[in-house]
């Protein structure tokens, strides 16, 4: 029987990059919504910070599962649908979950995916500096 290896995000780093992102966020003065899966999409750490929009929940999660399930940023999408109609009609109705702006984005060591962040509450590029911040903080960018 053949298998294979997976890595996967401890509750330990989850929980540090929950913490870099809110230190970050505070800084900016906003209140988002951070959630970080494993390698498969399922949620690991999450925290909405008090006054976060409530609707940023879903938000946040579905960014860190489309960056961890396809191992790129989520505002990438937007460039890979642009050109493509049929793509761009399907790809948000058949890939579920699926986020095409910014804010997610896959966590990786030694080369492999382990996991994803999504933040949500603020502006795509708002966003995109929280969860940036988050992976810097522990040295993944």
């Amino acid at each position: 029987m053949e298998v294979y290896e997976k890595k996967s995000i401890t509750q330990d780093l989850a929980l540090k990059l929950v913490e870099g992102a809110v230190k970050k966020a505070k800084e900016m003065g906003k209140a988002f919504v951070i959630a970080v899966v494993d390698e498969s999409g399922v949620l690991k750490a999450f925290l909405r910070m008090d006054n976060a929009p409530y609707i940023s929940v879903q938000v946040a999660m579905n960014k860190a599962y489309t960056a961890a399930g396809f191992g790129i940023p989520t505002h990438q999408w937007y460039d890979m649908l642009k050109g493509d109609p049929a793509l761009q009609l399907g790809a948000p109705c058949e890939i579920e979950k699926l986020v095409v702006f910014g804010g997610g984005y896959p966590i990786t060591v030694e080369g492999r995916v382990v996991g994803g962040i999504g933040v949500s509450g603020g502006s795509a590029e708002e966003d995109m500096k929280v969860a940036k911040a988050a992976l810097e903080y522990l040295g993944l960018s």
